[in-house]
């Protein structure tokens, strides 16, 4: 079953269940509520900015994550960020493209051509 959002129509008259927005669980053929279930007065649903997701990686990219971290720790700065370069262009991850980019400075390599570098792979 759903969890919708509420929050009161006047903030001023509420009770401390609805102050703020509070969630219900409800059915989908169920009616939105138009009053507190606590003090009865008016709500209204709100749309809700869900920010938590489930992300699922490829055991190939948690195995290549692993890798560069362990020569980040190493101070193996080129092999890092080859190992990034290759897998961001693989899997189109622009984080790990990023991480590469930074590997490479760690390297010693001139910051000017990388940054030439990245802006031809965004195009």
């Amino acid at each position: 079953m759903p969890i919708y959002e509420y929050e009161p129509l006047d903030p001023a008259r509420t009770c401390a269940k609805c102050a703020g927005r509070f969630e219900v669980i409800q059915g989908i053929d169920e009616e939105p509520l138009s009053s507190c279930p606590h003090c009865g007065e008016g709500v209204r649903k709100v749309i809700s900015w869900c920010r938590a997701a489930i992300v699922e990686t490829s055991d190939e990219h948690t195995r290549v994550s692993r890798q560069i971290s362990e020569y980040e720790r190493e101070g193996m700065w080129s092999h890092a960020a080859e190992l990034a370069d290759t897998h961001s262009e693989k899997v189109g991850d622009g984080e790990m493209k990023m991480r590469a980019l930074d590997d490479y400075k760690k390297a010693g390599y001139e910051v000017a051509t990388l940054e030439r570098h990245a802006s031809r792979n965004k195009d």
